[in-house]
């Protein structure tokens, strides 16, 4: 009976010395692996959800609308905006739209030819920069905008993603999307635009705190009569195709 006791007592002491022990690395790496599926369900949520909902405002304008103490906005479905615009900005911003899956190879390589002294951000990363992330060049939006951009083109239709381009992007201090931009620019609506005011609005577009539409510079003149030939083209050669009409 002392026996037995003692080896019992002595088995419990080795299980009680050899238990699991603690992994920190293990532990942190589960962690982190949850947090990478949580933000995951969290990003298609969030570009599955904006395929159907108008996003209501973006952290750019709410920093913009601290800052002025107010900003000019309304939302203008796509039907409502003049094809012309459509195409003016496409000219403008990334005449290959249609033709990518959300990055523009060629336009990379030629940046990097250039030396970084061109941008080469397609429409499709423009929107999730204004949508679901903030300005800045720093490589964790660099990151979040390359995970979320083939996202947004796989679920979202091209002229869904030209709408939601063309109803949040800056066309003046404080005025954003074309909606505001129509009716300040050139007291219109959206529908109204001219090929003219369309290629005027979408000149200003890389720099619109600096170029006015209204009142365009000589550069922001030849720019746009460069746009609206841009437009023109893509146009006739089929570039313009998944996004016009309904």
């Amino acid at each position: 009976m002392g026996t037995s006791k003692k080896t019992a007592s002595g088995g419990q002491k080795r299980r009680a010395g050899t238990g699991p022990r603690l992994e920190p690395r293990r532990f942190v790496l589960r962690w982190v692996w949850r947090l990478v599926l949580v933000g995951a369900v969290l990003a298609a949520l969030a570009v599955g959800l904006y395929r159907a909902v108008n996003p209501p405002t973006t952290i750019y304008m709410m920093q913009e609308s601290r800052r002025l103490g107010g900003i000019a906005h309304e939302w203008v479905a796509a039907d409502a905006i003049a094809p012309v615009m459509y195409r003016a900005a496409v000219a403008a911003e990334d005449a290959d739209f249609c033709r990518h899956w959300g990055f523009d190879m060629d336009a990379i390589r030629q940046a990097i030819e250039a030396g970084g002294d061109r941008g080469a951000s397609t429409i499709s990363q423009q929107v999730v920069k204004n949508v679901y992330l903030w300005h800045g060049r720093n490589w964790t939006r660099k990151a979040l905008e390359a995970a979320l951009t083939p996202a947004v083109e796989a679920v979202w239709p091209k002229r869904r993603i030209l709408e939601v381009y063309l109803n949040v992007a800056e066309f003046g201090e404080g005025v954003f999307g074309i909606g505001a931009a129509a009716e300040h620019h050139f007291g219109v609506a959206a529908s109204d635009l001219t090929s003219r005011q369309a290629a005027l609005l979408a000149a200003v577009l890389p720099n619109p705190k600096e170029r006015i539409a209204s009142r365009p510079s000589g550069f922001v003149e030849r720019r746009a009569a460069s746009i609206r030939d841009g437009a023109a083209t893509i146009d006739r050669d089929g570039r313009a195709a998944c996004f016009q009409g309904g």
